[in-house]
């Protein structure tokens, strides 16, 4: 079943895996476009063509949501309740105010209140997790159990949050919790054996919100995130371009990626 709404593309498919890509969008609420500063309105902190880097899984029966909105409207990545996810490091916020380079996304005067926030969480935020719940629950009851694979990018180089150059495949299980530990050593082995690749399992980035909060191993649902550095795949400089060919050794190691995470199978159950 093929779904496109306001909020989303969803291509449900008939494996336990689902991927999730909540920042490729490119949308804005109405009047938002206006309040942004030049330099914000080029949309840089998107997880640029993400969507494309996995565009080969529906193939192979494998779920795939998209967000269409821009994480500047709202950040499906992040606690409604604005719960730091890294306390005590540069943290970004549900209805961001600052871009990866540190600089006001807003003009002056022009950035949301709390009410505003409020609003855009009620209009986005709310009605994309209830959809993305469904889904795993609708997987989780066909097959016994899902996995969920949550995917980003981020520019190789962001002072703000990591120092040096971010090694190239991040996966991040929040420290072993969010996933059966076998799963998340069969995914990193793919990752740590790609050749022309460099990779790390829970540095910087260990999962965002929605890792963390879906991926429940002892209710049968097992969350990975994924957060790539974009010139591994990318130019960089030139966002808005996308290079299949360039693109092409990385998705190759996705597809791997994808098709291990699909013959992996729980040793067994436990929980409702």
């Amino acid at each position: 079943m093929t779904m496109d709404s306001a909020l989303f593309t969803l291509v449900s498919g008939s494996s336990p895996l689902l991927v999730n890509i909540p920042h490729a969008g490119l949308g804005l609420n109405p009047g938002l476009a206006g309040r942004l500063t030049p330099s914000a309105a080029r949309l840089a902190d998107t997880d640029w063509h993400v969507e494309k880097l996995y565009g080969f899984a529906p193939a192979l029966g494998v779920g795939l949501m998209a967000a269409t909105h821009s994480r500047y409207v709202v950040d499906l990545n992040r606690d409604p309740d604005g719960k730091p996810l890294y306390p005590g490091a540069d943290n970004t916020e549900l209805c961001p105010t600052r871009g990866f380079d540190g600089e006001p996304l807003y003009r002056e005067g022009a950035a949301p209140d709390a009410a505003e926030v409020a609003r855009r969480a009620d209009a986005y935020w709310r009605p994309y997790h209830a959809r993305l719940a469904a889904e795993l629950d609708a997987i989780r009851s066909r097959h016994g159990y899902a996995i969920l694979l949550d995917g980003h990018s981020i520019i190789s180089e962001a002072p703000r949050f990591f120092e040096g150059r971010l090694p190239d495949l991040n996966l991040g299980t929040d420290e072993g919790r969010s996933c059966d530990p076998g799963l998340a050593a069969a995914a990193y082995g793919v990752l740590s054996g790609a050749r022309g690749f460099t990779s790390i399992h829970n540095g910087r980035f260990k999962g965002g919100y929605i890792t963390r909060h879906y991926g429940r191993p002892a209710e049968r649902v097992h969350g990975l995130q994924l957060e790539i550095a974009q010139s591994c795949y990318m130019d960089e400089r030139n966002l808005e371009h996308w290079d299949a060919q360039r693109a092409a050794p990385l998705t190759a190691v996705l597809r791997q990626l994808v098709e291990t995470l699909l013959h992996w199978t729980p040793a067994r159950t436990n929980g409702p």
